[in-house]
């Protein structure tokens, strides 16, 4: 059972999927397989995992792009005190990393992941930024939101010792370099 006043995970799985599908996938890449299973249920069984909230956001016949998708999952989500932004191709992220940014996200207006330096997912936001979100559109992400969060000093950076919050499936080969890696790898991964 998760506390009042959880942020929501806003799990994007609404785009086409045309890089993976150009470089020779034979399905979309969330239902691509990964060890066994579709590389979305990797994502839901994490996010499930951490005991947050959640909202899926996959449209039929999906959408223009990663800003409507993000604005369609806070709009459905209005009453939250903050989202936590969570690309559906991410099958590594770790619930711990999850809770992390959650937690992080109670003292500071938006929240940024980081492995080694490079940026990564969830991006969490506080309810301050709901209009900005929902204000997203097409294939303009939350980039130009965060960027300003910055400008106004509310850009807490976390660095996690998950690489699942920055392993993502863009071509076929990302889930063959991801299968070639040891499950003692994938179980060693904490925040």
């Amino acid at each position: 059972m998760v506390a009042a006043g959880e942020p929501v995970i806003i799990i994007l799985a609404a785009g086409k999927g045309e890089r993976f599908l150009a470089s020779g996938g034979t399905t979309h890449k969330l239902d691509a397989l990964l060890h066994g299973k579709a590389v979305l249920q990797h994502v839901l069984d994490a996010v499930k995992a951490s005991g947050l909230p959640w909202h899926l956001v996959r449209p039929e016949g999906g959408t223009r792009g990663m800003g409507e998708s993000i604005a369609m999952g806070v709009r459905a989500t209005p009453d939250s005190p903050g989202w936590l932004i969570l690309p559906g191709d991410l099958p590594f992220i770790q619930p711990a990393s999850l809770l992390r940014v959650a937690q992080a996200l109670k003292a500071h207006p938006v929240v940024v992941p980081h492995y080694q330096q490079k940026q990564g997912h969830p991006v969490g936001f506080q309810r301050h930024y709901f209009a900005e979100l929902v204000g997203l559109c097409e294939d303009r992400g939350a980039k130009a939101v965060v960027r300003e969060a910055r400008v106004q000093s509310d850009v807490l950076d976390v660095e996690l010792k998950d690489a699942g919050v920055v392993q993502d499936v863009d071509v076929v080969g990302d889930l063959g370099e991801m299968e070639g890696a040891s499950s003692e790898d994938k179980k060693g991964r904490e925040c």
